[in-house]
């Protein structure tokens, strides 16, 4: 079995796998590519892509100097509003989010608050930098806002992530590579790299806020000054 039906496997089943030790970062996004083809195989559509590692707190945690990318499916995208069924998942994690929505030439035509579910299919939630490229950088899930023309300025707006009504983590979208845009033009260099595929409509999640937390069954919202909200429940059953 391969190591893309491995972690195929473990998303479809809820059941981890152990560490690949890929060797290199080239390696783990033909791995990332080969996991998306089989998603893709079952009737799946890509809608956008996300950045890793935008925070200079995560990248030092990680022992790593760059952003990393994943690619999202239709399957993976709530409501807002949404119910997310725990079930389907091993150990998720939800983080509060700026999201973009690309216009013609890969301009950012919107921007929107957003969350995001990780959820790796490791054991114990452990890996190295190629390993978590490979599983897609650990996507899981996400819902968006209401979109929202570009303001200004997103380099300094609060950020607020609650659980059950309670403020479990606060930041802001300067947390995001200094300010969300910038992760536009990492996003575009990453793609030329790795045949990322980026198009117009596409929705591009710009990176964690905050630190995330533990999700499960229950109410989150997440609050963007002058953005608006974002809300998902977690479910049993």
């Amino acid at each position: 079995m391969t190591a893309a039906d491995l972690l195929d496997r473990a998303q479809r089943t809820a059941e981890p796998v152990p560490q690949l030790s890929l060797p290199d970062v080239a390696a783990a996004y033909q791995v990332q590519h080969a996991v998306i083809a089989l998603r893709l195989g079952r009737g799946e559509v890509l809608v956008g892509a996300k950045l890793g590692f935008t925070s200079k707190a995560k990248m030092a945690q990680m022992g790593v100097d760059d952003v990393i990318a994943g690619q999202l499916t239709d399957a993976m995208r709530f409501s807002d509003g949404g119910d997310v069924p725990l079930a389907e998942l091993i150990h998720p994690r939800i983080e509060p989010e700026i999201a973009f929505r690309l216009g013609p030439g890969l301009v950012p035509d919107a921007v929107a608050p957003a969350l995001e579910i990780i959820d790796s299919r490791y054991v114990d939630f452990r890996f190295s930098l190629p390993d978590v490229i490979a599983d897609n950088t650990s996507a899981a899930a996400f819902a968006v806002g209401a979109w929202q023309v570009l303001p200004p300025d997103l380099g300094n707006r609060a950020v607020v992530l609650e659980a059950g009504g309670a403020v479990a983590e606060t930041g802001s979208t300067a947390a995001i590579l200094g300010q969300p845009l910038r992760a536009l033009a990492a996003l575009g260099r990453l793609a030329r790299q790795h045949a990322i595929p980026v198009r117009p409509g596409d929705v591009v999640l710009a990176g964690a806020a905050t630190a995330a937390i533990g999700f499960t069954a229950g109410v989150y919202t997440v609050r963007v000054a002058g953005l608006g909200t974002v809300t998902v429940r977690g479910t049993r059953g």
